[in-house]
């Protein structure tokens, strides 16, 4: 728990001094989470995804189900 909120302390100090620079660095590891999430999806089968997120309208999903 204490390392965690030195983390915190370390992060909101760069925030502070970095006089914005935090902004792309912040945004590109955001964009990386979501691009690890999309790849990963893309590697599960079909029907094992309809199962993890307990789907019901499959037709709800096209980009998540193709």
């Amino acid at each position: 728990m204490n390392q965690d909120i030195e983390s915190v302390e370390r992060w909101a100090n760069y925030v502070k001094q970095s006089k914005g620079k935090w902004k792309k660095i912040h945004t590109k590891f955001i964009n990386a989470q979501y691009e690890k999430q999309r790849e990963f999806i893309k590697k599960i089968p079909r029907e094992k995804i309809i199962k993890l997120y307990r789907l019901k309208n499959l037709k709800g999903y096209p980009k998540l189900l193709n």
